[in-house]
Parts: C-alpha cells; structure tokens; sequence
C-alpha cells in the first residue's frame, strides 16, 4: 500500500498536489470526476470549513459503477480519515455523517455502493447484477477506502494518522464487515446497530408479516401500540429498582401478551385472540419496549428490506409473495444463496485486533428494525470463538442502550459521542468502562446514564436523582 501511494505522489511529480490538479491522479479502476476547492461557509443546513472536494466513480468489475466522494479540510487537518456508513440499501452517499466528520477536522469519504436509491423498489438493482450485489456487500466500501487514502497522501504529501469507520445500520454492518474481510483498512471502528445477519433480519421480518396477516384480526392497529407498551412498563418497568418508563435490561422482562386478550369482543383496551399470537411472534424478534415501532415489522405492509432480500436476491421473482414463505426452509436457502456477501457473522476478529483494531458497536433495546439479540449473538460468537471476554475485551466492547429506538430515538438516553470515546481507547489506551449518555428534550439535556460495557446494566446507586449518571454504577446483573 505505501509503495503503490509512493508510486501515486511520484506521478503527479510534486510533493503535495493542490486540490484542482488531483483530478489528474491516476488510480486503478478509478475516474475522478471532480476535484475542486470549496469556500467556507453554510452548506447542507450547517456550517463547514473550507475543504477539497473529490468525486469519483470506481470500477472494479466490468457491472461495478461505484460513486464516492471524498472531503479534504484545506487548514488544520487532524491527520486522521473517518470513512461513514450508509442506512438500508445504501444507493446514496451519506453528505450529512460527511459534513459531521469534516467539521471535526477529519478526512472523510463516503459511497452509494455501487447503485442509485432512485432505483426503486430498494433491492431491485441486485435483480440480475451479482457484481453490483458484491459490491454493496463488501467491495464498494473497500475500494472507496483505498483510492481514499491514496487521495489524501497526494493532497498532503504525508502519511495518514489513523483511519476510523463510522456507521449505523447498514453502516454498521459494513463496518463489521471491513474489521473481517480487510482489517487493514481501519484502525477503529464503531458500528451502531449492525444488520449483520441480513438474511436472518429478512426472513424474521416475513415471518412476522405472514402473523399479522394469518387471517383477518390478526393484525395489530397501530393504536393499540401505545396500550400493549403501557401494560409492558407496568409489568416490568420496576424490575431496574427505578420506575422511569426505562427498561435497563429488556431480557429480563417476561411479559406475556395473553394478559391483554380481551374477555368479549374487540376492543381499543384489549387484543384479539390473533392479535395476541401476532404480538407473541413480534416479541421472538424483538424486546420489550419496542412496541411503538411495531409497525417496521408488522405493518399493514411487510418490512420492505425484508421483502426486498427475498424478492430480488433469493428468488429473483420481483412478484413473489411473502405469503409463501417457508420460514425455515427459506431462511435456510438465504443463509445459503448469501454466502457472507451481505452477511457480516464471521467470528473470528483476530487478524483486525492483531494489528491493534479497536471496535465498539452499539444498539438500542427498543430497537424495531433489527433485532437486538442480533447484536448480543454476534458479540457471544466472538468471545466463543477468541477465547472469551478476557482476551476479547482489550479490542471489542459492545452497549446496550437503554430504551433507544433505531439508531437514535425513544424515550432512553441515545445522544453520546461512540466516536469520541473510540479515539481515546485507540489513540491513548483508555479502554470505554462506560460511555454517558444523555436524553433531549426542547433541545434541554434532562437526563443523563452510563452506558456499560455489555453484560454490565446501569443500576441505581439508590441516592440522588435518577436522571443524573453519577447516581447509577455499571454492573453485570445478578439474575437474567
């Protein structure tokens, strides 16, 4: 890599390249499209620094047409990339985590994957294009950190700090996936809500589909959401020693839907007899405390990454019906046709911590997207497959976040810097025992918790307020 960069500064012939003239660098499979300085001042409903822009198209099959950009700071550069990941299908470059990154000072890329989100339905572009579907599992992301980093050694004649991976989602699954397939590409890595087990996000969102629309009744009104979640809190909401409409710990809530079964007819306090089987098959997925995003997964119309996967990777039949799911059977056959191209489950890290890699992946309890027990799965597999926590804990810490919807959101505290707390375990060795967390309302932090490195859960010292987190100490519950 430092050879081919070498060779790259060698043939622009001039020891840092100003940014008009980059469009003149020659890269592998690379045709820079633009390469020029822009202004300080607002843009993209913020304020950001002066900086160099270069857009790209990449090409590293014949069917691959990958778009990237990436944001060089003009002054006071921190010698760092931070590369940031894309939501669902990808099929756009991600300009707001961009503008986040450059006004720390950072360098910044970001890519559609290889596809447009005007494409439509999301998964259609995989329909018939294999290449195009390895590029968004895996490819795309690699190759615009590549050409990224030969980019900025051009533009400042040095060599890069460091490099971090930031990303929710997708983001997060792609960020995984980089620490297992090229762990050289990044020394930190933060990974929010992973979609990891892709295929298993898929077929579990059918299922749930296929529940709600077993036969009429079956289906859970969206309005009846805010009551089954009062009746969860109201079960389980003390089971922390703090009544504040927070489950600390999801998995030790065992609340049984039938509770809610009305006596007589159907009624806006009650769930049918289906309705209540809809919600028994919803909580196999997801925890207690999701219930008002019940609609991701049982709407009245299916998840549509989930139809998506089935639709145009496993059957390629755009009118294929998610009533004719074999739950097993077809999970099973995704799993298959997938093969790790989308798939992010390999356990084995040791190449990526070897080389000093720090990785922190979080995801929120109340999350209605993807199930949260993926995340708990992943994290058990690798300290399976390493040897346990103690080996794995110098390198991988992964929070669970309280009441946090999908990325961000709820009523929990899901505002904290995973970047932050990143740098100071990769750059000064100060390994995350907690991160703080705030909540926000009218734009007024009003409450704060720790978030523990998991098994740990935040519980209550049992003096002071409890929306301040020096009241709360991180620790591995007794019971489950």
């Amino acid at each position: 890599m430092k050879i081919w960069i070498g060779m790259c500064l060698a043939a622009v012939g001039i020891a840092q390249t100003p940014c008009e003239r980059l469009g003149n660098l020659k890269l592998p499979d690379t045709t820079i499209t633009a390469a020029a300085t822009v202004a300080a001042g607002p843009a993209r409903g913020t304020v950001l620094p002066a900086y160099c822009r270069v857009a790209a198209v990449l090409t590293p099959s014949a069917d691959s047409h990958i778009e990237m950009e990436l944001w060089m700071p003009v002054a006071d550069w921190n010698g760092k990339f931070e590369a940031v990941g894309n939501g669902g299908w990808a099929g756009s470059i991600n300009f707001a985590g961009m503008a986040a990154a450059l006004r720390e000072s950072y360098a910044t890329a970001s890519t559609d994957t290889g596809h447009k989100s005007s494409e439509t339905p999301g998964g259609s572009f995989a329909l018939g294009h294999p290449e195009k579907l390895i590029d968004y599992g895996y490819r795309a992301i690699h190759e615009m950190t590549v050409k990224s980093k030969a980019i900025i050694a051009a533009f400042y004649a040095t060599e890069l700090k460091l490099s971090y991976w930031n990303g929710c989602s997708n983001g997060g699954r792609q960020g995984l996936m980089e620490a297992q397939r090229y762990p050289d590409d990044f020394g930190g890595i933060v990974a929010g809500a992973p979609a990891a087990n892709w295929t298993g996000r898929a077929s579990q969102s059918m299922a749930v589909a296929q529940a709600s629309h077993q036969e009429e009744g079956s289906l859970i009104p969206p309005a009846k959401f805010a009551m089954v979640h009062s009746a969860v809190m109201q079960a389980c909401d003390k089971l922390d020693g703090v009544v504040d409409g927070i489950l600390q710990d999801p998995v030790r809530c065992q609340f049984n839907p039938a509770v809610l079964q009305c006596k007589g007819g159907d009624g806006p306090d009650c769930l049918t007899a289906g309705q209540v089987e809809t919600a028994r098959k919803i909580y196999m997925r997801l925890e207690p405390g999701s219930e008002a995003g019940w609609a991701t997964y049982g709407g009245a119309k299916p998840f549509g990454i989930g139809e998506d996967h089935f639709k145009y990777v496993v059957f390629r039949n755009p009118s294929w019906d998610f009533r004719t799911l074999n739950a097993d059977a077809d999970a099973t056959l995704a799993e298959k046709i997938d093969g790790g191209t989308i798939n992010a489950l390999n356990p084995d890290l040791r190449a990526f911590f070897a080389k000093g890699g720090k990785l922190i992946q979080y995801h929120g309890w109340s999350d209605p997207q993807i199930a949260p027990m993926h995340s708990v799965k992943y994290y058990e597999s690798v300290l399976k497959a390493m040897g346990g926590a103690a080996k794995v804990g110098d390198s991988y810490r992964m929070f669970m976040v309280p009441a946090m919807g999908h990325c961000s959101g709820g009523p929990g505290p899901d505002q904290f810097n995973a970047m932050g707390a990143l740098e100071r375990w990769r750059e000064g060795g100060a390994a995350p025992d907690q991160i703080v967390a705030a909540h926000v309302s009218n734009n007024k932090v009003d409450m704060t918790r720790p978030l523990c490195p998991y098994p740990q859960v935040a519980e209550y010292k049992g003096k002071g307020s409890t929306s301040d987190a020096g009241n709360f100490v991180c620790r591995v519950p007794k019971m489950k």
